[in-house]
């Protein structure tokens, strides 16, 4: 069994990324006149973004046609290999094809070349070597070269691979920019994350309602906003008169009345409860509520309109079992 030696491990992984961390550095001077025009191609594409890319290079342009795809810009990643044997059908008229190829020499791209022209739509190369075939005959050539692979035989695509999947970030960020995407659209693009549930979901979506809602008016005795408490299931009671919210009393409430000794029995919920407190709004986000109960360490909250009427009520629960907290 072979026996790392750690010292060794060690300076060749702050190596790595350091030499990857210097060619990514190195692109600050090549975000020019052809980087913008790359830019407005895609944001002029009024059909969808095609990358094509063969190996090493073609798993970091599924990336980039991921992260476009995921930031308002439609694409999709094509394998140039399977491009000449049909899968070119996929590329019309109304679309523009960013290649990627550190070599700039890729047999598989050149070979569609002549059918990516025949289309008449923008080609949008990134390479390693100006001087190629490839980056020549683009409509946009960005040049991703770097000094030296942080491979230590100067081989394995580590750093050529680096500087492109950054070039491809600031190409999707800069268009992203450009469209006005925002984070409401970002969540509309990733509904089943974390983030999209986050930035979606509303206070309205998740509170209950109706007979759901704990409350009680103001002279009912505490043994009976306790039964509330336990038959609703919040850890908390509203006290509410027919017009706005008066007060609440929660399980933190109860225990601070027993440890003064107060009769439970006879008091009425009016005479212990927490006036007045904090509340949600229905059009809130999610994720709102969720911080005010964080900030002001409280685990349930009401939910009044814009007139202040009760219609609602929610607690961390329902945050975590919405995804939001």
């Amino acid at each position: 069994m072979m026996k790392l030696n750690p010292e060794n491990t060690r300076s060749l992984a702050l190596a790595v990324l350091e030499t990857e961390a210097s060619s990514v550095a190195a692109l600050t001077q090549r975000i020019d006149a052809a980087f913008l025009s790359a830019c407005q191609f895609i944001l002029d594409c009024r059909g969808r973004v095609v990358v094509l890319g063969m190996g090493k290079s073609g798993h970091i342009g599924g990336k980039l046609a991921a992260t476009l795809a995921s930031t308002g810009t439609p694409a999709f990643f094509v394998h140039p290999g399977e491009a000449s044997h049909g899968d070119l059908g996929m590329i019309t008229r109304e679309d523009a094809v960013i290649a990627l190829s550190n070599s700039g020499e890729t047999d598989e791209i050149l070979t569609i070349l002549p059918l990516i022209r025949r289309l008449g739509v923008p080609l949008i190369a990134l390479t390693g070597n100006p001087g190629s075939r490839l980056a020549r005959e683009a409509s946009a050539h960005i040049d991703v070269s770097v000094e030296r692979e942080a491979c230590p035989l100067g081989l394995a695509p580590t750093s050529s691979t680096t500087a492109t999947l950054a070039m491809g970030d600031a190409l999707a960020i800069a268009v992203l920019d450009a469209r006005g995407f925002t984070a409401d659209d970002f969540a509309r693009s990733h509904p089943g994350g974390r983030l999209g549930r986050r930035l979606l979901i509303h206070v309205a979506d998740i509170m209950r309602t109706g007979e759901a809602i704990p409350c009680i008016h103001s002279e009912a005795l505490l043994r009976d906003a306790l039964f509330e408490i336990s038959r609703k299931g919040l850890g908390m009671v509203i006290i509410s008169d027919a017009v706005r919210v008066q007060g609440i009393f929660t399980d933190g409430d109860l225990r601070r009345a027993l440890d003064r000794g107060l009769d439970i029995h006879h008091l009425t919920i009016g005479e212990v409860m927490t006036s007045g407190g904090f509340t949600a709004r229905p059009n809130w986000l999610a994720v709102e509520a969720l911080e005010m109960m964080e900030n002001h360490q409280i685990n349930a909250l009401p939910v009044v309109d814009e007139d202040e009427r009760l219609v609602g009520a929610i607690n961390m629960h329902d945050l975590l079992h919405a995804g939001v907290a």
